[in-house]
């Protein structure tokens, strides 16, 4: 029968929002979306609506929107002369615009279709920094094999290295056209995905133009044509044949178009490839635009990129400033996008500048150096992305650079909401950061030394973890089956885990990561620069020892218990078959034992057996019924502990170094030593025989013992004097 409007609007929300979602989360979801958003999200209804309108009214109204739109964002982004196409899908613009190229360069395209292409191979060219997956998914939309991609490498010996290498690319290039291949359409850069570097851009266009190719650019960097100053690399852009812009994402406009511009003088080469549709409903994806860019206007969209750009330069001139911190720009003075790293140049703590620049190869004090630089800047980039949300930086993996932090404002600022402020938080978290990850780097190499050396455990080297390392204590199997070796094996570290988290310290025991992690270890996390690592490491083998010991001292005591059960047995058993010797067969006949047991009671003390848990051994019950209790027998052996207690001093946690001198902690030691000494020199002497001579000439002993408590006895002047020379041993020492 149906549903009215309120309950279907109803489910909407609960939908949306879900029924049990706390109010935070819900506040989040809907932060940021000012009246410019309301206003892009208004289009879409909008254009709903418009689209009931009849014929010539829609008509006109299209294309008054659509026209609008395109003149102001060709003014905008200084692109002359352009046409304008509107879709949702940033891959949708270039995928048509490789469709019109090809209906441009084969006159029969649109007779004999792909027979034209087989006899002349048409060949699309991308940089090697593109977007991931964007050759693969042309070709498949094209209906084109793989090999009409091809990829261009990147600069290797000159020029930024995220940059297209020209001069190979003229050498692909010639090479195609002597195998009778056709060279389609290049798509060029405006700032690479991974780290925002333009490429030559105008070198580029007159490679195109020499050998008849579409040139198309795209990139984060082409939002900076709107400002007053553009740099030259980003300003031969507008030089190109088409190019793609995001503007939600710019601008922070939800449920907004990207915008392919163009330049074509066919008409109907462009609604064959689907640029431009006869359509009055498909013009009205225009209509978001147009609304949010009249509630903008000019100053409030140049503003907007402009303090993008101010964030993105606040944080590159912090970073300068930053020891261990390698930044990845291709233009300091105006860079949208800052990729940096962190990088300890000098990896040995001792080891001077010059001393590493003597060397040509890397300092051989942490192997597989690069592979730990990824784990930690990936650990970085999740600990700033958590503590700072609203800066938007995220992680990035970079070909060369390897892992890096990316903080690329014009594609996160506008929608998150980022300030000045928050680039200054940024930097202070990172700055909090950086003193963690050196004294980590430099504890690993001590660590795994340390490992190596101490009996029972083993140093498992995981790549992957960002922290000082991974142990795993080895267990003694004796003999026992793999099954049986692997659970002892996972007990015993399960319970060191849980061990180590009961101690009061700073560090961070875990399990390892939920996937690609080894099994049955300890994980430590990172560390600060006040670590005593030999005594983490031998509290985790003393804790290891603990543990196993425990372990089979209960295995050796089921064992005996076991063993005592089955001996009571036999021996109850064979009591048993005593008393029925003594009792005589008779008493054991039902009713003749019991009228003879009337007659003549048999007196048989009751025998029972009792397993002394602390000695081992069987018992008989004889002494218990006679003195009508249980006896304490021996007392127990005390249960084996870890013998590590080392003096520290208040306040002072576990597994770290003392930071006072060496002076003051002996001055802490012969103090406690006096209150010793003191405490000690407190009881009575014991009399000298002189003095035991003169006792009795005392004149009263009452007296003699009221001046004891009040004079001091015989050499307790002395213990200044034993103080001075214990504090003069200890500042020895």
């Amino acid at each position: 029968s149906g549903q009215d409007m309120v309950s279907i609007l109803q489910l909407v929300q609960n939908l949306m929002h879900g029924e049990e979602e706390e109010e935070s989360s819900q506040a989040y979801r809907l932060q940021n979306v000012g009246e410019q958003g309301h206003m892009a999200l208004l289009g879409h209804s909008l254009a709903a609506y418009i689209s009931v309108l009849d014929r010539e009214r829609l008509r006109k109204l299209t294309t008054r929107i659509l026209s609008d739109t395109t003149l102001w964002l060709c003014r905008l982004f200084r692109y002359e002369n352009g046409s304008a196409y509107y879709h949702e899908d940033d891959r949708e613009g270039l995928l048509k615009i490789c469709r019109l190229v090809i209906h441009t360069r084969y006159e029969d395209y649109t007779v004999e279709g792909f027979n034209v292409l087989y006899t002349k191979q048409p060949i699309i060219y991308i940089s090697s920094a593109a977007r991931t997956g964007l050759g693969q998914a042309l070709c498949n939309q094209l209906g084109l094999p793989l090999s009409c991609m091809c990829r261009v490498p990147c600069n290797t010996m000159f020029g930024s290295q995220h940059q297209m290498d020209v001069a190979l690319l003229d050498r692909l290039i010639k090479d195609d056209v002597e195998s009778g291949k056709l060279p389609l359409l290049l798509v060029a850069n405006a700032g690479t995905p991974g780290a925002g570097h333009t490429d030559k851009l105008g070198r580029l266009k007159e490679l195109c133009e020499q050998y008849n190719m579409w040139l198309h650019v795209e990139g984060v960097n082409l939002a900076t044509l709107a400002l007053g100053y553009v740099s030259s690399s980003v300003l031969a852009a507008t030089k190109c044949d088409s190019m793609t812009l995001t503007l939600g994402s710019w601008l922070g406009l939800p449920a907004v178009p990207a915008v392919t511009l163009y330049r074509h003088e066919d008409p109907s080469l462009s609604l064959a490839a689907g640029l431009t549709s006869s359509q009055p409903v498909e013009k009205l994806r225009a209509l978001p635009l147009w609304l949010s860019l009249q509630y903008l206007g000019h100053d409030g969209i140049v503003e907007r990129i402009k303090h993008a750009s101010q964030l993105s330069q606040r944080l590159l001139e912090n970073l300068k400033n930053l020891d261990f911190i390698k930044t990845s720009v291709e233009d300091e003075l105006s860079s949208p996008v800052v990729v940096f790293k962190f990088y300890q140049k000098y990896l040995n703590k001792d080891q001077t500048p010059s001393a590493a620049q003597a060397s040509t190869i890397p300092h051989p004090i942490i192997s597989n150096e690069g592979h730990i630089y990824d784990t930690f800047n990936q650990w970085l980039g999740e600990q700033l992305a958590q503590l700072v949300p609203a800066s938007g930086v995220d992680v990035v993996e970079l070909e060369d650079e390897g892992t890096c932090v990316r903080f690329s404002p014009l594609m996160t600022s506008a929608v998150l909401g980022t300030e000045i402020q928050d680039v200054d938080q940024l930097v202070d978290c990172l700055k909090m950061k950086i003193p963690v990850l050196t004294s980590t780097l430099q504890l690993r190499e001590e660590f795994e030394q340390e490992v190596r050396r101490t009996v029972g455990l083993l140093y498992i080297e995981d790549l992957s973890w960002p922290g000082l390392g991974v142990v795993r204590y080895s267990y003694h199997s004796d003999g026992k089956n793999d099954d049986k070796q692997e659970k002892e094996l996972e007990k015993i570290n399960t319970e060191l885990l849980k061990k180590l988290n009961e101690l009061e310290s700073d560090l961070t025991f875990s399990l390892g990561p939920e996937f690609g992690g080894q099994k049955n270890c300890v994980y430590i996390g990172m560390v600060t620069e006040d670590l005593d690592v030999s005594e983490l490491v031998e509290t985790i083998a003393a804790t290891g020892r603990e543990i196993e010991e425990n372990s089979r001292l209960l295995e050796n005591m089921t064992e005996v218990v076991r063993k005592g059960i089955q001996e009571a047995q036999l021996q109850l058993q064979k009591a048993n078959e005593e008393r029925l010797l003594e009792e005589g067969l008779l008493r054991q006949i039902p009713v003749v034992g019991s009228v003879l047991n009337w007659f003549s009671p048999f007196q048989a003390s009751p025998k029972g057996r009792t397993f002394n848990l602390t000695a081992g051994s069987l018992e008989s019950t004889e002494s218990t019924y006679v003195s009508k209790a249980q006896g304490t027998g021996t007392t127990p052996p005390p249960t084996p502990t870890s013998s590590l207690t080392k003096q520290r001093l208040p306040g002072q946690k576990i597994f770290k170094r003392s930071l006072r001198n060496s002076d003051a902690f002996s001055e802490t030691s012969s103090v406690s030593h006096c209150e010793d000494l003191e405490k000690t020199d407190q009881r009575p002497p014991a009399l000298s025989p002189g003095q035991e001579q003169r006792s009795p000439e005392t004149e009263n002993p009452e007296q003699q013992q009221q001046e004891g408590t009040q004079t001091p006895p015989k050499g307790t002047e002395d213990i200044p004097r034993d103080c001075t020379k214990v504090e003069e041993q200890e500042s020895q020492r």
